[in-house]
């Protein structure tokens, strides 16, 4: 059923989907910011391939974490329907595009955000006296749907246009603006990328950017490690796993802009 690319190593891309389905599950995010980056260094794996081919292992790595995260109750239907209304569309138009923008300065920009969003969550996570376990909440009033709006249309257009999930800039905006508590910001992001992710590859695939082969193997070994990392997550007393999200941001944005720059 396989053939081989000539130079990738996929024992190495099984490794790779273990280790991002594990943090999929625990940050409620897809994975891609990790995985492109790695696939190219450790896996050899041709850079376009690279960008586009973890996109279906989201959808896995990302349904396989919801199982976990609808038990606890965790899921806003109202912030996960206007942003996937919104969001996925304007990730079709990203994914289009993406064949005529030059995508290096669009990720360094990016990543840049996400290491100033990680900065600041930190600070006001250490900041915030006694915090404890916060109490999830379905109220979203009108005065925040015009910001869901928009926020979903600006990250689904950044994730059809950079083959990413949008896991992170979703989870960080539930946390920043809406005030979301972290593990239900999480659950809501995490059902996000994968409802984003379905355009993203469809786009992707069309315009001939995905490996299956690659795509198959992470998607297989992320079901099973995206449920871990979940568990993990519901069980993380909410302080410690706000800190540890906040400081992902920092290393992961950080990282994809020395990446980039390097490349």
């Amino acid at each position: 059923m396989f053939t081989l690319l000539q130079g990738t190593d996929y024992m190495v891309v099984l490794i790779i989907g273990l280790i991002v389905g594990y943090l999929s599950g625990l940050l409620g995010k897809g994975g891609s910011a990790v995985s492109t980056p790695a696939l190219q260094i450790f896996a050899g794996v041709n850079p376009f391939y690279a960008l586009a081919s973890p996109l279906p292992a989201a959808i896995t790595s990302t349904i396989s974490a919801t199982a976990v995260y609808s038990r606890q109750k965790l899921f806003n239907r109202k912030v996960i329907l206007l942003g996937a209304l919104f969001g996925i569309p304007s990730t079709l138009l990203g994914a289009v595009l993406s064949k005529f923008l030059p995508g290096k300065t669009l990720m360094i920009m990016t990543a840049v955000f996400i290491v100033s969003i990680g900065g600041s969550l930190l600070y006001s996570f250490l900041k915030r006296k006694n915090a404890g376990e916060e109490a999830v909440t379905e109220e979203i009033t009108p005065a925040h749907h015009k910001m869901i709006i928009i926020a979903s249309l600006g990250i689904g257009f950044l994730s059809g246009l950079l083959a990413n999930a949008g896991g992170v800039l979703f989870s960080s905006f539930f946390i920043k603006k809406l005030r979301m508590p972290i593990k239900q910001a999480l659950a809501c992001s995490i059902v996000l990328s994968a409802l984003l992710s379905v355009p993203g590859a469809l786009a992707h695939w069309w315009l001939g950017h995905i490996d299956w082969n690659i795509a198959l193997l992470l998607s297989l070994t992320a079901i099973p490690s995206s449920y871990l990392g979940a568990k993990t997550a519901v069980r993380m007393k909410s302080p410690l796993l706000e800190k540890l999200f906040a400081c992902t941001l920092i290393v992961f944005g950080v990282y994809d802009i020395i990446y980039t720059l390097m490349k």
